[in-house]
């Protein structure tokens, strides 16, 4: 067994959780309820890359197992109660245990002396249950995870139940936002490979792109990524998609875990920029983000498609809020749409924003290589991205007056606008 190196609180709501690495986990249980939260944790999103099985039977039926098996990378132990007897079984499984293996064990008592006990003798975690299933995973995490702190980053996937709709448009404005409307360092990565509009909408040209964090994936460092990464400012930086045809793309699902991972422990907030196209690799990502927001517009296909994908999240990311429903160009001249009232009433979730079709300001922004609010700050459509850029960094309502000062110069802006 290994020295943990401290407690392990339960997460704090708003936390991010890192993803737990390609390990093998172990777990034995004395009752069916904290057998059935191992499981419902073995289904989220960050642990999609271990190899899970429960068993019954507690620390009596894992010595029996590990007397001619080898452990693996972690033991999850249930005690039932006897402080006395669980120490003394953990001292015959420490026996057969392999080096390096950790261990959790969960129990009954809410005792600070057992949990001090079990965290000398080398044990990550000590966990009281009933077992959170979030609180589990979290705990697990920290375990195989080296993060600073609570520095992880938190990303954010935007994509478009359609093509056409507008949705990296949202997301250049939203990563845009992040850092002028709370000075918080953002990426904003263009997954776009072939067709990408992030050097266009922000008027830059990076000599280095996606596709060169990709070629060299496998090796990329923190050195590596400074490299790829584009400052447009002193807050934002770029990953843009190299806009070429003259390669193909037919990648695994996993090609871009090492990018993101490496984006998640050096920036507080990271936004991709997702195609509409359905692949192994974007599924992933997607389901991997720690907040969704699919870009739709009133139609039918863009109903369909958009109810598809919250289906697909909701059975993918048990554990997390659903995606976010950003309903975009809204109104537009001459085209039969369906109201906004019915489509939240087909798709079951309430949208997050309501964006009219202002094809002048939005024409405007992509021709000139602008975000909307350097195109015309008067817009209200500026405020709503901002309410969009607040659900997803959990910046709760009310702050009033915090919105107020954060806003100040855009309301200084209207005010001069109307003054004039």
């Amino acid at each position: 067994m290994t020295r943990a190196p401290g407690p392990n609180a339960e997460p704090a709501a708003g936390m991010q959780i890192a993803p737990v690495p390609r390990i093998s986990i172990q777990a034995f249980c004395e009752t069916q309820a904290t057998a059935s939260a191992i499981n419902r944790a073995g289904m989220d999103r960050r642990m999609n890359k271990t190899h899970l099985k429960v068993n019954m039977g507690g620390a009596s039926a894992a010595i029996e197992a590990y007397r001619s098996s080898p452990t693996p990378n972690l033991v999850v132990l249930e005690g039932n109660g006897d402080p006395a007897l669980l120490l003394g079984q953990l001292e015959e499984l420490s026996e057969f245990c392999d080096p390096g293996t950790k261990v959790i064990i969960i129990g009954p008592n809410n005792d600070i002396e057992l949990y001090r006990e079990l965290i000398g003798l080398g044990v990550s975690d000590y966990m009281h249950a009933p077992v959170d299933v979030i609180a589990f995973v979290a705990s697990v995490s920290k375990a195989f995870v080296q993060t600073k702190g609570n520095s992880l980053g938190k990303v954010i996937a935007v994509l478009g139940a359609k093509g056409g709709v507008g949705a990296s448009t949202i997301a250049h404005n939203m990563a845009w936002g992040i850092t002028t409307l709370y000075s918080a360092p953002a990426v904003l990565v263009d997954f776009d490979l072939s067709f990408g509009t992030s050097g266009l909408n922000f008027n830059q040209d990076p000599p280095m792109t996606l596709s060169d964090a990709l070629a060299s994936a496998e090796g990329l460092d923190a050195q590596g990524l400074e490299k790829i990464l584009f400052k447009c400012s002193e807050m934002l930086s770029i990953v843009a998609a190299s806009a070429m045809l003259e390669k193909t793309w037919d990648l695994n699902e996993s090609a871009f875990d090492p990018i993101i991972d490496l984006l998640r422990q050096s920036t507080p907030n990271v936004v991709l920029d997702l195609p509409h196209v359905w692949t192994g690799w974007l599924k992933s990502v997607a389901l991997g983000a720690d907040e969704i927001i699919i870009v739709t517009s009133p139609d039918l296909a863009n109903l369909r498609n958009c109810k598809n994908l919250l289906d697909v999240m909701r059975i993918g990311r048990p554990n997390d809020s659903q995606p976010k429903i950003v309903l975009n160009m809204v109104g537009t001249p001459k085209r039969p749409e369906i109201s906004p009232g019915d489509f939240t009433n087909a798709i079951g979730v309430d949208p997050t924003a309501i964006i009219p079709f202002d094809a002048k300001l939005f024409g405007a922004s992509a021709n000139n290589g602008q975000m909307l609010h350097e195109t015309d700050p008067s817009s209200k459509i500026n405020e709503t991205i901002s309410d969009i850029i607040r659900s997803v960094m959990n910046k709760a309502e009310p702050a009033r007056h915090a919105k107020k000062s954060i806003l100040a110069p855009l309301t200084a802006l209207l005010g001069r606008a109307k003054a004039s």
